[in-house]
């Protein structure tokens, strides 16, 4: 059954009568307040590439999906326009709270402003924000992970891996987050093997430029890295690691995917016996978990970091020849225990 919305005992009297109007056919239209919340839960707004990128977006839509199905109540999922500003975004925020949808996300650190302004306004709304730690309200929860963990055993996947001893990394934006991704990376391959070279390049220095949104930028890229001879490329590019996956299969090297386990997407299916591994972090989990609590009527709130203690950031096995690599599979365990333990301190810049 479907939670009402969260409400404090001094208000519970006046809440009780908004709900009896409700049900007599009454909105309540007040600032701050949904106009109705019977069957209404989770409601996620993308981030730059939307539903289809095989990877951010989709994991947390995955999310959204897990929570419809098991709570029986109404979601919502919201594409992002082109050029849109941060005034877009929190109309698009506050119009979803406004509706009665609980929770409301923001996919993505482009949404930081958004949330912060919709959660002021609508703060018996639970809000989420994946990626970014800098929102501070009690009914905000800022979902965000430890990708360079994932990243450390993706460079020792690589290290272990190439054949040429030259890798590569393509970042989508020149941006904090990403940089953790090539920082756990390059830890990971040099830790591994100091002789392997890492190439690494960002493909923009804004998302506005498309750098989260372009394959045709990914896939140059990593055309350029294969020709100086990277037999290993690991994207953290959003849509844009598509044109990377393309690439390698193209030239029949090994691609590392990320967020999602790209080797079981549909959209990538004809490229996947070139998807080595994927550097997931499990954004439907934490999408599902934050849409669980407030069902619960124990919203999480704060900073919830995902990590491979956690088991929210891993690598995929799904492909066969990387899984049965017993050798491979050993060094990767080892270094997974060591992060866990403290024993490998993983650099996030």
């Amino acid at each position: 059954m479907r939670r009402f919305s969260r409400i404090t005992v001094a208000g519970a009297a006046t809440a009780s009568l908004a709900l009896a109007l409700s049900a007599c056919g009454g909105t309540s239209t007040s600032s701050g307040s949904s106009e109705s919340k019977g069957d209404k839960g989770i409601a996620i707004a993308y981030d730059v590439g939307g539903r289809g990128d095989q990877s951010f977006n989709d994991a947390a839509y995955a999310g959204l999906q897990q929570a419809k199905k098991e709570f029986g109540y109404k979601t919502t999922d919201v594409e992002p326009t082109d050029g849109e500003t941060d005034a877009d975004k929190v109309q698009r925020l506050t119009s979803l709270a406004k509706q009665g949808y609980d929770p409301v996300i923001g996919i993505g650190y482009l949404y930081s402003s958004a949330v912060k302004q919709a959660a002021e306004k609508y703060p018996d709304t639970t809000f989420g924000i994946v990626d970014d730690s800098t929102v501070e309200a009690d009914n905000v929860a800022d979902l965000v992970f430890a990708e360079e963990e994932a990243s450390y055993l993706a460079g020792v996947a690589a290290a272990e891996t190439t054949k040429t001893k030259t890798v590569g990394f393509v970042g989508g934006v020149d941006i904090p987050l990403i940089h953790k991704f090539r920082a756990g990376f390059e830890q990971g391959v040099k830790d591994t093997n100091p002789d392997v070279k890492v190439i690494s390049q960002f493909l923009t220095q804004t998302a506005e430029e498309g750098g989260f949104s372009s394959p045709d930028k990914g896939k140059a890229a990593a055309e350029g890295q294969i020709e100086k001879k990277a037999d290993v490329v690991y994207a953290a590019a959003g849509l844009s690691g598509q044109g990377v996956i393309q690439a390698a299969a193209a030239n029949k090297v090994w691609a590392i995917g990320v967020d999602s386990d790209q080797y079981q997407q549909e959209a990538l299916a004809k490229y996947k016996d070139w998807i080595l591994t994927s550097a997931m972090k499990d954004v439907a989990k934490s999408v599902y978990k934050l849409a669980q609590s407030v069902e619960d009527r124990s919203p999480r709130t704060g900073v919830l970091t995902g990590d491979l203690k956690s088991g929210e950031v891993s690598l995929s096995n799904s492909n066969p020849k990387f899984a049965g690599n017993a050798k491979l599979q050993d060094v990767i365990e080892t270094a997974k225990k060591d992060i866990i333990s403290g024993k490998i301190k993983v650099k996030s810049s």
